[in-house]
């Protein structure tokens, strides 16, 4: 599957197809390329290790941008059963609902789980496409605010393998992919505790999972 039909909240009622999002640099192609053949070795905990000699920044903008693609892909597998979820505050985990702002110092407005992660998706696609934070040339720096960039994206791409989970489900396991869902999510929190990029408050919609596989990752080192 290698596009998306979503809904653009910067242009109501167009259907769209986005394309998978690729590398800007031939380096960051291969670092993807080589998390891809790590991982098909089956070492989840090396696939997250930065690679000897190689910068942490720019790992850290390959996996960003794979992640991104993977939790894209993976929404596409539910969009019809996420159309169901129209009101303001439905769709969410249990006990939980996500507010997007647009800016910082906005006030959060309330909307539905599909408007979320469409929100969520357009924006991290923005940050991807941004220059001056993913830098399209090797000679250029990352900004000295890369981390916090990269924190704040697997923040809301977390919230989107929660509204999954919890939501959608049944879907997944109807067109078997939960076994692909599951290493995706596990590839993904061993990246996170890797780097200490989610702050415990932020897993709590799944806490149980992200516990076990906390204990997995901890028993690896």
């Amino acid at each position: 599957m290698n596009f998306l039909k979503k809904f653009d909240p910067r242009s109501k009622n167009q259907m769209t197809l986005r394309p998978v999002k690729k590398h800007a640099t031939a380096k960051r192609s291969t670092l993807s390329a080589y998390t891809k053949a790590t991982l098909g070795s089956g070492n989840l905990s090396s696939a997250v290790k930065v690679p000897i000699d190689e910068d942490k920044m720019e790992w850290l903008a390959a996996n960003t941008v794979d992640f991104f693609n993977e939790v894209s892909l993976l929404y596409g597998l539910v969009l019809d059963d996420a159309d169901r979820y129209k009101k303001p505050g439905e769709g969410f985990p249990p006990g939980f609902e996500y507010r997007w702002a647009s800016a910082k110092g906005k006030k959060p407005q309330r909307c539905s789980s599909p408007e979320y992660v469409e929100f969520v998706m357009v924006w991290v696609e923005d940050q991807v496409n941004n220059e001056s934070i993913f830098p399209v040339q090797e000679s250029q720096p990352f900004p000295d605010e890369f981390f916090n960039y990269v924190k704040a994206i697997f923040k809301r791409l977390f919230r989107v393998f929660a509204i999954v989970y919890h939501r959608h489900f049944q879907v997944i396991e109807a067109v078997e992919a939960a076994k692909h869902l599951n290493t995706c999510f596990k590839h993904f929190m061993f990246f996170c505790f890797e780097f200490g990029l989610l702050p415990p408050n932020e897993t709590k919609a799944l806490s149980g999972p992200v516990k076990n596989l906390q204990k997995q990752f901890a028993a690896m080192q």
